[in-house]
């Protein structure tokens, strides 16, 4: 963990081009904090032109908060291209469980794509893997996270991992990610962030800015995952405090000094999965 400081650093340096497929209550918000921390951020959806779009990519960002026929038929062109050309994939589950739909279309972009980091809440990745949990429109009900310990959290993470084969993040009151082997529960962030639209979102584009500078993936998402969190922290004391619209603008504002923040804010565990792995005779 000790090259963590260096990452955002390392990212305003190179502005990774990250190319977001997202959803249009988000898009602004979201291309706002990747230019906040340095990032450069694209919002192609064409299908005509999104294959182009992912090869220059630093990294593809696949959210499904408002899915349309188009939409998805658009997102396996991107995601194969940046398959074919080695450029990172990461998914944003958005309201899986929500609607059979959305699930199955979920999974069908972990089945059909070489997904390298999932990321949702715990609602999302128990619905994903077929087991209870709550979802409210596209949220995760607050006290489906609070009834796990970050223990159980990172238990149904490495499980997730180990059956659609990536990586696996899970942000909620602890963070927790994995790849089924190795990973990390991080404790930090702050509950204001579930008082502005779009936080869950913004994050897994984050991860994909740290992942397009940062080969060793799960690191990076941690790191990504921690500067959240203290970002999120240092927002609330600035202006935060006052109000979610306070708050938001000064997230974006800790957002672009990411690069002065020490990770000590936040609290990150190594963990052994327990998770059986299957073995294909």
């Amino acid at each position: 963990m000790n090259d963590m400081p260096l990452f955002p650093q390392r990212i305003k340096e190179r502005r990774p081009l990250i190319h977001n497929m997202t959803n249009i209550v988000v898009a602004n918000f979201t291309a706002n904090g990747l230019l906040a921390i340095g990032a450069s951020p694209v919002m192609a959806s064409a299908k005509e032109e999104v294959a182009d779009m992912a090869k220059a990519a630093d990294a593809l960002v696949l959210n499904l908060g408002t899915l349309d026929t188009d939409m998805i038929e658009a997102m396996l062109i991107a995601g194969r291209s940046a398959n074919v050309h080695g450029i990172p994939v990461i998914l944003d589950p958005v309201g899986a469980g929500a609607t059979p739909y959305r699930t199955k279309v979920s999974v069908k972009m972990l089945k059909e794509l070489r997904v390298s980091i999932v990321r949702g809440n715990a609602a999302e990745i128990a619905q994903l893997m077929g087991e209870a949990g709550e979802i409210k429109g596209v949220d995760c009900v607050e006290s489906e996270s609070s009834l796990r310990s970050p223990e159980a959290l990172f238990d149904l993470a490495a499980r997730a991992a180990d059956r659609f084969g990536t990586i696996v993040a899970i942000s909620g009151k602890e963070d927790v990610i994995t790849d089924g082997t190795t990973g990390y529960i991080i404790e930090g962030g702050h509950p204001m962030l579930t008082n502005i639209t779009g936080s869950g979102c913004l994050l897994t584009s984050v991860i994909g800015a740290f992942a397009a500078i940062e080969s060793d993936l799960l690191l990076a998402g941690a790191a990504a995952m921690s500067y959240y969190g203290c970002s999120a922290v240092h927002a609330y004391r600035t202006a935060g405090h006052r109000g979610p619209g306070s708050f938001q603008t000064a997230f974006l504002d800790a957002l672009a000094e990411i690069d002065q923040f020490d990770t000590a804010a936040s609290t990150i565990t190594p963990r052994q999965a327990s998770v059986r792995r299957k073995v294909w005779l």
